[in-house]
């Protein structure tokens, strides 16, 4: 276990890099892969209003840009170790 726990922790390390490039990749709105391809696809326009983000980009009133970024990674890195130390449970 303590090896999924540093490549985690690696990979929390890795989180500001999505800062320096300019956004994440594979979360464009629809303005922006009509920029980038031409077009917005057809599939993705049906689908659009399917989910709604609960954190709107990652954004928290409170925090500001860059620390609710880091903080969303915390959690979301947390409740990936949650879930495999709960199957590692269940496995036993």
């Amino acid at each position: 276990m303590k090896r999924e726990i540093k490549l985690l922790l690696f990979f929390l390390f890795l989180v500001p890099l999505g800062l320096l490039g300019g956004g994440a990749w594979g979360e464009w709105a629809g303005e922006e892969l009509k920029e980038m391809l031409g077009f917005i696809p057809p599939g993705f326009k049906k689908l659009s209003g399917l989910w709604k983000a609960p954190i709107s980009d990652y954004s928290l009133p409170f925090l500001g840009g860059v620390p609710s970024y880091l903080l969303s990674a915390v959690v979301g890195i947390g409740l990936i170790l949650l879930i495999f130390l709960l199957l590692d449970r269940i496995k036993k």
